[in-house]
């Protein structure tokens, strides 16, 4: 008999069959409500029809283009379709397929530019889990487990503006965090042996925490001064999760590197990366590549994904449909005291679950988890600790729905934290 492998968590027990919309089906055509959209992949639901058209129609043209060997249509098309939602300036493109490929190519092209080592990450960062993406990645130490074999050099890591973690408010919090980066730059890494700063606009993993404007004013500022390179990764937060095309757009910020992936081909493997001419123009010869890269169906089901976005106002969706969840989780919280925290943006909220002394509550966070999934809702735990919960449905999700898993939220939360 055939196995996966055992490290592979897997979060539900659920074998399913098919998907439409906001729902999976299972073997038995069970419905269950989907909030983790394949961890914010699949951005217009699964199989919306205008997705799968597209990729239908490309399968019988051309599947596979290799784009380091010819360009096809798909590939042009979408890179005038991304221009057009990318920040001033950033009109130059490399492809991959996944996040992780995505940021590394991000890291060596700001490496390849500047001729620095270095590179200035935050705690709580995500960014893969391939090697070099792993030492890039502080959410959690399973993630950097040493039994791997030591990492890639030349990563340090400055405090992220995490307001509830630290127990101050969000202005306490800039201040301490634009001290301590400083405080990096004299003890860790001196400005001018920094290639670029690394950060999530919204962490993912580390549990939906926000960045904020005075923050990225300071990165920004720093970045100009010293010749560092400013990337962010959008890889979760981007793509109209949060209410914005770009989840950076909320901080009034402008990146050197845009990096991509997930929602931005609905299910489809694609990322990439986005940069000025000048900035691409840095990356050493066979610096950047893939056999799989800007796959032709993949292209085609991006250029379908954005046209659904702006056709249906996803983005404005996404923000209506995100305050709505927001507010039903906030009633809900005030109710409960081991709901330490709501937060988020837009369409990727978290609840982070805590014991009486303010501890982290793993055991309740799983057993919520798996309360929801006994009534028919899908969520996933986040964080380091595991005690959060995250809620991240497609875009496309309705008021209906919004209010299906509000309810579900409110029968588990009476069954498992009320009796806590």
């Amino acid at each position: 008999m055939a196995h996966l492998s055992p490290v592979l968590m897997q979060a539900t027990p659920l074998v399913v069959e098919r998907g439409s919309g906001s729902y999976l089906f299972d073997q038995t055509g069970r419905a269950y409500l989907d909030f983790t959209a394949g961890i914010g992949v699949t951005s217009t639901g699964h199989c919306h029809p205008k997705v799968v058209a597209a990729a239908q129609r490309q399968v019988g043209r051309l599947i596979h283009g290799q784009y380091g060997i010819v360009k096809h249509d798909q590939l042009l098309a979408l890179m005038e379709r991304l221009q057009s939602f990318m920040p001033a300036g950033l009109d130059t493109f490399f492809f991959a397929n996944s996040g992780a490929e995505a940021v590394e190519a991000s890291v060596r092209l700001a490496r390849n530019a500047t001729g620095r080592q270095n590179i200035v990450v935050f705690q709580g960062s995500f960014h893969g889990r391939t090697l070099g993406a792993a030492a890039l990645t502080t959410s959690g130490a399973r993630y950097r487990s040493a039994g791997s074999g030591a990492l890639p050099p030349g990563v340090v890591v400055a405090p992220f503006p995490s307001p509830f973690r630290y127990g101050w408010d969000l202005e306490s919090t800039n201040r301490f965090c634009i001290r301590e980066l400083d405080h990096v730059f004299a003890t860790l890494t001196f400005p001018s042996d920094t290639a670029a700063i690394l950060i999530e606009p919204v962490q993912g993993e580390a549990g939906y925490q926000p960045a904020s404007a005075v923050f990225f004013r300071a990165l920004r500022k720093r970045a100009d001064e010293h010749g560092i390179v400013l990337i962010v990764d959008e890889v979760q937060a981007g793509i109209g999760r949060t209410g914005r095309f770009w989840s950076h757009e909320h901080f009034d910020v402008h990146p050197d590197i845009v990096v991509f992936a997930k929602g931005i081909a609905s299910g489809f493997p694609l990322s990439g990366i986005a940069a000025s001419k000048d900035l691409m123009s840095g990356a050493l010869p066979g610096s950047q590549g893939g056999t799989f890269s800007a796959n032709a169906v993949a292209c085609a089901a991006a250029i379908a994904t954005l046209d659904v976005i702006e056709s249906e106002s996803l983005i404005e969706n996404a923000r209506e449909m995100g305050q709505m969840l927001r507010d039903g989780l906030e009633r809900i919280a005030a109710r409960y005291p081991g709901i330490g925290e709501v937060r988020g943006i837009g369409l990727m909220q978290a609840c982070e679950l805590t014991r009486e002394d303010g501890s982290p509550d793993t055991d309740t966070a799983k057993a919520v988890v798996a309360a929801a999934l006994k009534r028919g809702l899908i969520m996933l735990t986040c964080g380091p600790y595991g005690n959060i919960v995250r809620m991240i449905p497609a875009l496309t999700v309705s008021a209906k729905e919004i209010g299906i898993a509000l309810d579900t939220w409110n029968a588990v939360a009476n069954e498992v934290l009320a009796r806590d």
